[in-house]
């Protein structure tokens, strides 16, 4: 048969219009897949699953439906799909749940191929997480509140099985120090469950705040849940207050609020577990109900710290405990957790040592000191929660004195004490302020807004195991998981709180999920990266500091050259730099290794990936000025506290940091600084005093600074002086002081720096100098 060339031609231009129609399938590779937490094993198989306008769920039952619903409404608004929900088998193109009892309670087995996915699982929550999984297998602008177009709507073929290694991975938000309202803690149980985490404690009293709707003692809202406003004040240097000051910072949930709360948490597999502090940490209802304390003392809600914790429930009275059990009573009513938290933490037991009823309590008891009555008193309490069905849970505090035969320990203070439990055969979670307190700086300093004390990093928070060395395998068998805490006393909105939670929750989420042999700490380098991207999506304002570059620097005055080396928390970090003061960009130096500089200079540097620079960039000028190396002669010497690098600690041209810790820091307790720099007839223009204030520490800025010079070391003559009024500073802050001196040329320069506040038996404020410059 022949054919014309027309239609030869024709065949030819159709076939090519066909293929060149023909959709390209998306083919993943294992390093496509950026799940976290890792699941424990997961198979990668050819083909896709494609979500498109015919695509159903099929569901059983009501729940599953809502389940569901939760990935369709995040369909139906990125990617413009309408996928329905149904109750009916189809044959293809659908999205399943099976049930499976032979799988553990959180447990999930996922498998997708090019016609359906199945999701099996024994209860609700596998279903949920199952789900999450799939969410975190589409693309991220699943996350997206609006239509994204040109995105391929795909998951890849894989066989997914998976369960929890821990049964308690939480997080607990302080609503005292600072208060958040029901709609942030609903979106947090959304980010939880992202991250497959399960238990939300509510710290919901504390002296600064009491939280939460008791409607038999209505003070403890009208009054205990308001406070004056010093918000802008440091922390720990706000006024005391009295009782007939009027509060009004604060704010509470109402038992509806806690309700509606806890029921969201439940279709999400969130536990929502209630702390109310006992028996301190409760200024806040004393201030309420001033007969619950030993000495009927009225008091005022207190708007800062407070230490020490004096101020606390009369262990003696038996009206104590009536009121603790009555709030306990609405407590339960509203949550159904199996826990209930009752603090026990940092109580200061100087009242109970002076008071009648606690001495009368002690003696009826056989109790030796108020130890044991602080024992009998979380006793008493957890035999109260016992017999209502639920367990108590305390920090580790509830130890001293002896331990509560049924009590759940939440080992805070490094993890001896959930080690002690563990020994007793009591129920812990692990959850230690090294690696688990997120009201700690995740980043340096210098670079972090204001948090509490140490320092514990995306990367340290990684490195967390809620099993600790020395522990047998039975006393394993008594930690129940691990959880991260988020003191609020410097988060006062919900963008700090998520800036303090994000990413390392992540990190936190994989160490209790996941199998320890599966942790790597590269892998999950690169996964939290698409973490990073959803959370942009979800308009989560989550911590860079991942990115922050940091510089050691090692200072040898025998040669007069620093040592700079640069780090990163991402293994084989590509750090590009230029020390030249121009900008950093792909052409840049690599760094490779420490190098040697000699000479004042501008260091800048930045985190690269794939030859783009990220995160924020690092700038640094090393000043060599004219005193460094010089010899220096303390008039008034540190203290010994403080002595930063000893003798050449002002001249030595490193800079301390907001840490004020960090070993470059001299400090005088109030004592002025007085020091002559022997500046062998240099000439100069300024001379700079580096200082750093805060208040919240008992650290301040000097009153005034008085520079002298002389040519014998004997005779100065006053050159320059600058004073300033005191000003409350509520933040940490590093500040340079430049006192300009005309064109002058000296032997000797003495610099007198005036402490802010002095005492005559040596105490009063701190003063802190890293260096003096001159130039």
């Amino acid at each position: 048969m022949k054919y014309s060339v027309r239609v030869v031609f024709m065949i030819a231009v159709a076939i090519f219009s066909l293929s060149s129609c023909t959709k390209q399938v998306k083919v993943f590779t294992v390093n496509d897949i950026k799940i976290i937490p890792k699941p424990v094993s997961l198979v990668l198989n050819e083909g896709v699953f494609e979500f498109n306008k015919n695509t159903v769920f099929v569901v059983n039952n009501e729940e599953q439906h809502e389940i569901a619903a939760a990935l369709t409404k995040k369909l139906k608004a990125a990617a413009g799909l309408d996928i329905q929900i149904v109750s009916k088998e189809v044959p293809t193109n659908f999205i399943t749940f099976l049930q499976d009892e032979t799988l553990a309670r959180e447990g999930y087995i996922l498998v997708s191929n090019a016609s359906k996915i199945s999701i099996a699982a024994k209860t609700n929550a596998g279903f949920v997480y199952g789900l999450e999984t799939i969410r975190q297998l589409l693309p991220v602008a699943i996350e997206s509140e609006t239509l994204v177009s040109d995105t391929d709507w795909v998951i890849p073929a894989v066989t997914i099985k998976d369960e929890p290694r821990f049964k308690w991975r939480g997080l607990m938000l302080d609503l005292s120090r600072h208060f958040f309202g029901k709609d942030y803690l609903m979106k947090t149980i959304d980010r939880l469950a992202l991250h497959k985490m399960n238990v939300l404690h509510l710290h919901l009293v504390d002296d600064q705040g009491w939280r939460i709707e008791i409607k038999k003692y209505p003070k403890l809202t009208e009054v205990g849940a308001w406070r004056v406003d010093q918000e802008d004040l440091h922390w720990n240097n706000r006024e005391a207050v009295t009782a007939t000051q009027k509060g009004s910072y604060g704010g509470f949930l109402t038992q509806e609020d806690l309700k509606e709360i806890v029921a969201y948490g439940l279709k999400k597999n969130v536990e929502i577990i209630p702390e109310i502090e006992m028996p301190a940490h409760v200024s806040s209802a004393i201030a309420a109900y001033p007969a619950l304390s030993c000495f009927n003392t009225k008091i005022g809600v207190p708007s800062g710290g407070v230490w020490p914790i004096t101020d606390i429930f009369c262990a003696g009275k038996e009206h104590t405990f009536e009121f603790l059990e009555n709030v306990l009573l609405e407590v339960m009513d509203i949550f159904p957790s199996k826990y209930i938290h009752i603090g026990g933490d940092e109580a200061t037991k100087t009242n109970w040592g002076k008071c009648p009823d606690c001495k009368k309590r002690m003696k009826a008891e056989g109790l030796e000191n108020v130890e044991e009555l602080q024992s009998y008193f979380i006793k008493r309490m957890e035999k109260f929660i016992n017999a209502k069905g639920k367990k108590l849970v305390g920090w580790d505090e509830i130890l001293e004195g002896g331990l509560a035969p049924d009590a759940t320990v939440m080992s805070w203070r490094g993890v001896k004490g959930g080690l002690e439990a563990a020994k007793h055969g009591n129920d812990v979670v692990m959850t230690p302020g090294s690696h688990c307190y997120f009201d700690h700086y995740q980043g340096p300093r210098d670079e972090e807004p204001q948090a509490w004390g140490g320092h514990t990093s995306l990367s340290k928070v990684y490195t967390f195991d809620p099993v600790v060395e020395g522990m047998t395998a039975e006393e394993a068998k008594h930690v129940l998981g691990g959880q991260a805490n988020l003191w609020a006393e410097f988060v006062p909105t919900e963008s700090q709180s998520e800036y303090m939670i994000y990413p390392r929750i992540a990190a936190l989420a994989e160490t209790v999920w996941s199998p320890k042999e599966s942790r790597n700490w590269d892998d999950f380098s690169e996964r939290i990266l698409t973490m990073f991207q959803r959370y942009e999506k979800l308009n989560i304002n989550y911590a860079k500091s991942v990115y922050l570059i940091t510089a050691d620097t090692k200072m040898n005055l025998a040669t007069n050259q620093l040592e700079v080396s640069l780090q990163n928390e991402f293994s084989n970090a590509d750090i590009r730099y230029t020390l030249d003061g121009s900008p950093v960009n792909e052409q840049s130096n690599r760094y490779e290794k420490p190098f040697q500089l000699t000479t004042t200079t501008t260091l800048k540097a930045s985190l690269f990936k794939n030859n783009k620079r990220i995160g924020r960039l690092f700038e640094k000028t090393i000043n060599f000025h004219k005193a460094a190396g010089k010899k220096v002669t303390y008039i008034q010497a540190f203290s010994d506290s403080y002595k930063g690098p000893s003798e050449f600690g002002l001249v030595n041209v490193l800079r301390g940091t907001k840490n004020f810790k960090d070993g470059q820091w001299q400090g005088w307790i109030g004592n002025d600084l007085e020091i002559v720099i022997e500046t062998e007839g240099v000439s100069f223009e300024t001379i700079t005093v580096g200082s750093m204030e805060d208040q919240g520490s008992g650290i301040y800025f000097p009153i005034a600074i008085k520079i002298l010079v002389s040519e014998d070391g004997k005779t100065f003559t006053k050159v320059a002086e600058i004073t300033r009024a005191f000003e409350k500073n509520a933040k940490s802050e590093l500040k340079d002081f430049v006192i300009p001196v005309g064109n002058l040329q000296a032997a000797f320069v003495k610099v007198i720096a005036i402490n802010h506040e002095k005492t005559a038996k040596g105490g009063g404020s701190w003063l802190f100098v890293d260096e003096i410059l001159i130039d």
